[in-house]
């Protein structure tokens, strides 16, 4: 059964470009706050779990705004919410920069997790509005921006924040500036085309699954999610102190391995959906979860070299998963693109958060190694890809 709708018009390139090149700047500033906990854990003598709590104080405020936020803008789209959310970020970063105690290191994360959770469900709207029909390569392309943005972030923050010191993250708020900038212009576009998506909207409520068919398989989606970023959650927080602690390597060191392990998870992120458009969503989420899973069992047995051949083939090979969950669950529910991408970006962001914390306590209570060899089992969740509906037309998933 297909619940897909046809390409309507055509994909507006220059849109898509615009709000990837922002998702590429809000997750830049996302990124150097991991990138940078090896200075905030020296200057303020903090052990794993207080780490920990930094990265759940950053990621569950986006999470849990982020499906309401969603559902609200599914009827009532907010074209100009997007430049205002990029102002929470812009906030938080100076805060952080200049943050006198570890409590107030809580608090400009926050905002800048608020940051996410206003800019993720609209911009992803705004990207399936201009695809074209070709959701799962908007979905990709924007996505990407992401990615790329997270992969540079460690690597700007190795070769400004620390050499500068915690007052030079105020210099990345000059990308939040011109991220705003954008916005506007990407919401004036927004505006002008609500009309038009609120009707599309009604139009393709007709053939959705039966509703228990729907919840299940939406719940096999976030354990998916859950597994691959539970994952990566262990990988961005903690790859730097892994390397470190097992190989000895400098801390420049290890946050340029950081930025080659991103940007495999941004080539990762850029090929799901295109293929997923071509040989069915269901095909790259089975390859995606599971196929990593040798790969992650090999990775604590590893020496230095093979340690980052193996985390570029799981990074590319994971993150190509993202795209079609999220665009296999906006069509299991037509109408709700907000807030199935606010649960789904919500909950990539809180899955990460919970695994952050509970690992660095795992971390403080053994060590860090022992971590990434729990870890290794997570993507054998991806078995459960086996239960997910066949949505799309024949051949195809």
């Amino acid at each position: 059964m297909s619940i897909a709708p046809p390409r309507t018009h055509t994909t507006s390139l220059g849109v898509l470009a615009a709000i990837s090149v922002c998702h590429g700047m809000n997750d830049l500033m996302q990124s150097v706050l991991p990138a940078v906990y090896p200075l905030l854990k020296d200057a303020y003598r903090l052990d794993f779990g207080q780490i920990g709590l930094i990265t759940f104080a950053n990621q569950a405020t986006a999470s849990l705004l982020q499906p309401l936020i969603g559902a609200f803008t599914d009827r009532r789209p907010q074209p100009f919410s997007l430049p205002i959310g990029m102002a929470f970020t812009l906030v938080g970063l100076l805060l952080l920069s200049v943050a006198p105690a570890y409590a107030t290191i809580l608090l400009a994360v926050a905002l800048v997790g608020i940051g996410s959770s206003v800019f993720h469900p609209e911009s992803s709207r705004v990207a399936r509005l201009a695809s074209g029909g070709r959701h799962g390569f908007a979905q990709s392309l924007f996505q990407v921006g992401g990615n790329i943005g997270s992969s540079t972030g460690p690597l700007l923050a190795a070769y400004i924040v620390l050499p500068y010191g915690q007052q030079s993250i105020a210099w990345f708020g000059v990308t939040a500036l011109a991220a705003m900038t954008i916005l506007v212009g990407v919401g004036k576009w927004y505006r002008g085309q609500i009309a038009d998506h609120l009707r599309k909207t009604q139009a393709n409520l007709v053939g959705a699954l039966p509703r228990g068919k729907v919840r299940t398989a939406l719940i096999i989606l976030v354990l998916l999610v859950f597994s691959k970023n539970i994952y990566l959650a262990s990988l961005s927080s903690y790859y730097t102190f892994y390397l470190i602690d097992k190989f000895g390597v400098s801390v420049r060191s290890a946050q340029i391995h950081l930025f080659i392990l991103l940007a495999a998870v941004a080539a990762g992120t850029f090929i799901g959906g295109p293929v997923g458009d071509r040989i069915g969503r269901k095909y790259v989420i089975w390859a995606s979860i599971l196929g990593a899973l040798p790969f992650t069992l090999l990775l604590p047995h590893a020496n230095l070299f093979w340690t980052e051949v193996l985390t570029v083939i799981i990074g590319l090979v994971l993150a190509s998963a993202f795209s079609a969950i999220v665009v296999f669950a906006q069509e299991l529910v037509p109408g709700r693109v907000g807030m199935i991408a606010g649960v789904f970006f919500g909950f990539a962001f809180g899955a990460g958060a919970l695994g952050a914390a509970l690992l660095g306590q795992l971390a403080d209570a053994t060590d860090i190694q022992f971590v990434f060899t729990v870890c290794s089992f997570l993507p054998a969740i991806g078995l459960l890809t086996w239960f997910l509906p066949n949505i799309e037309p024949a051949g195809r998933g």
